[in-house]
């Protein structure tokens, strides 16, 4: 019995890989990313000096990133931007604009990085993939090759990647132009996918900073539509609804509206559990295309060959951004990992939504790119080591106690400690609105700051995350410690 037993197991296991091997969670052929022979370049408009800053010259065109499948080719615009006086870029950023034919312009950091520092800034024009062309025919068409293959070749953060990567073939088409030691892509949201998974896949990219990305966990939820946790679906029905009755402090009753309209467009870009059920698709098989569709952006899956082959990371995150989820999973498990997460920090969206604080746009994360880019450009400045965090809680008198040392000596002008109590959980939408509140730091020893506060009686959890500046030769880089959770009761 003992025996016939193990081998059940044994046969079981077996059928599960098996299951498993179903899925397909996406790669690329890098040969045929940096193959420019392939990319049909059509020029729009040649090099010329920008109209509204004529020491910048332009050059827009056309390429192609790759035939997605048989007969349907994607084709996006890029731009480059250079130096007018003909100076060779050694350095370039790969960023993002939209998918209008026209040259796009460089603003904030990546200017400045091009006019002070000669920069290269190659722009590719990308979107969801409803407006990429051809749009009536693209999303269909991507989810369908998914649903018969089972390959998350066919998802947004594959062809987003393959973006990033085909504009900087192009760019180093442009010999007489570009001859980069050094690439730097940054990116938010769908560009901060398409931002890291060219990290990840694309050995000519030294240096990522991508913003309001997913890092461990998905982005906005599972894959497959359908599989949201019963809980957090029932949470966010009523969320909306005590929305609508102007029930939740801090939010505005406008934001019922948008807060749904963004989940439609996050479900018609997946895939659907019934429609996979109708391919026959197994539940097994759709619980791990639930994670494996971002397989080529989610960072930490290739954490140890990042570092071997030696690419800067810097995150930039918000606390309250349910495109971004599992920061303390994160915290966990890669307790130094680069990044900043900016407390009580959202994701874009309309204003009607109440998010007032949305990373993407704060000052402080595009001074952060800039910064970032003078250390790994020109070694002008340090990059500090995430800060080891060290808590004491004392329940008798309700004070904890945070202590922040930075293990490479480094010391930030400014210091917080940031604090939310009692948390919504990941994905829930009432999570997104969770507010924080600051404690300074004060400076106890060379490279160490503390914080004491008093917490209230009947807190359960507090999160926290302390926040540094660090300002060094002209330019002022934040980042933060791990999201960290205490469980007081």
């Amino acid at each position: 019995m003992k025996t016939f037993a193990r081998l059940s197991i044994i046969l079981l296991l077996v059928n599960l890989s098996q299951t498993r091997a179903e899925i397909h969670t996406g790669s690329y052929n890098m040969a045929e990313v940096k193959d420019d022979s392939t990319l049909e370049t059509r020029v729009v408009e040649d090099w010329k000096p920008m109209a509204k800053d004529p020491s910048i010259r332009q050059k827009l065109v056309e390429i192609t990133l790759c035939e997605w499948w048989p007969g349907q080719k994607v084709r996006l615009p890029v731009t480059f931007n250079a130096p007018a006086n003909g100076a060779l870029c050694r350095q370039i950023i790969i960023g993002n604009a939209g998918l209008t034919m026209k040259p796009a312009a460089p603003a904030g950091a990546m200017l400045r990085l091009l006019k002070e520092h000669g920069v290269g800034v190659v722009l590719v024009g990308m979107s969801t993939i409803d407006a990429m062309e051809p749009a009536p025919k693209l999303m269909p068409g991507m989810k369908e090759h998914m649903l018969a293959t089972k390959d998350a070749r066919y998802s947004p953060a594959w062809i987003w990647g393959m973006s990033d990567m085909r504009a900087i073939t192009a760019a180093i088409a442009e010999k007489d132009v570009f001859q980069p030691t050094h690439i730097l892509v940054t990116g938010g949201s769908k560009r901060g996918v398409a931002t890291a998974a060219a990290g990840i896949y694309d050995d000519r990219v030294t240096a990522i900073l991508p913003v309001v990305a997913p890092i461990i966990d998905s982005p906005g939820g599972p894959y497959v539509h359908g599989m949201m946790p019963e809980e957090i679906t029932r949470m966010n029905e009523q969320f909306i609804i005590d929305v609508r009755a102007g029930k939740i402090p801090g939010t505005p009753v406008t934001a019922a509206d948008p807060l749904i309209a963004r989940e439609k467009i996050r479900s018609d870009e997946r895939i659907d559990r019934e429609a996979a059920k109708a391919a026959g698709w197994s539940e097994e098989e759709m619980k791990a295309m639930c994670t494996g569709a971002w397989s080529v952006c989610r960072t930490t899956d290739h954490w140890s060959a990042i570092k071997q082959r030696g690419l800067e990371v810097f995150y930039n995150q918000g606390s309250n951004d349910n495109v971004g989820p599992g920061l303390l999973k994160l915290g966990q498990r890669f307790p130094d990992f680069p990044i900043y997460v900016v407390p009580g920090g959202q994701h874009g969206g309309a204003k009607e939504t109440g998010f007032t604080k949305q990373v993407g746009s704060l000052p402080e994360v595009d001074e952060n790119l800039f910064a970032f880019a003078m250390h790994h450009f020109f070694k002008a400045r340090s990059m500090p080591a995430t800060p080891k965090i060290v808590t004491r809680w004392n329940n008798a008198t309700r004070k904890l106690h945070v202590s922040a040392t930075f293990p490479d000596g480094s010391a930030p002008q400014k210091n917080e400690l940031w604090t939310a109590a009692d948390r919504h959980p990941d994905y829930s939408m009432q999570m997104e609105y969770d507010a924080w509140t600051a404690a300074p730091m004060d400076v106890k020893k060379p490279s160490s700051f503390d914080a004491e506060i008093r917490v209230n009686k009947g807190t359960r959890t507090l999160d926290l995350v302390t926040v540094h500046a660090h300002t060094e030769n002209g330019s002022t880089l934040t980042l933060s410690s791990p999201a960290i959770r205490l469980t007081l009761e």
